[in-house]
């Protein structure tokens, strides 16, 4: 029996399972490098995340953005000049607004957001002041 054709076909199989295991071993190379490449960028970002958190609280807050209406910076007017609380009452009249009562009730609404926003404190019932 001749077993050349065999082993010449055993050679093939060899040959093309050492070239896969080449181009693998390449490609595990390459996937290690950027494995690699991808934990120091992960670990700077874990770094910039705890610098950032760390200098947060020593960042002036932002003010809160005012709603889209003209009175609202005419009522902090108002607010920056008193010497004291307001009413919504004190507030129409510094306004100009007849002292009616769907004026003063719409200034409190007014005063009420801003008081949600953080801007105003309501001391008493009623009684607006400016946030220190």
């Amino acid at each position: 029996m001749n077993i050349r054709p065999l082993l010449d076909a055993l050679d093939l199989q060899e040959d093309a399972a050492r070239a896969l295991a080449d181009d693998l071993r390449a490609q595990i190379d390459d996937l290690q490098t950027r494995l690699r490449e991808a934990e120091t960028h992960l670990g700077h970002l874990t770094i910039t995340r705890k610098t950032v958190t760390g200098l947060a609280d020593r960042l002036p807050a932002s003010p809160p953005e005012l709603p889209e209406h003209p009175d609202y910076p005419r009522i902090l007017a108002a607010f920056n000049h008193a010497t004291g609380p307001l009413r919504a009452k004190d507030v129409c009249e510094a306004l100009g607004h007849e002292l009616l009562p769907k004026n003063i009730e719409g200034t409190r609404a007014k005063l009420k957001r801003l008081v949600k926003l953080g801007i105003l404190t309501e001391a008493d019932t009623g009684n607006f002041a400016r946030n220190q």
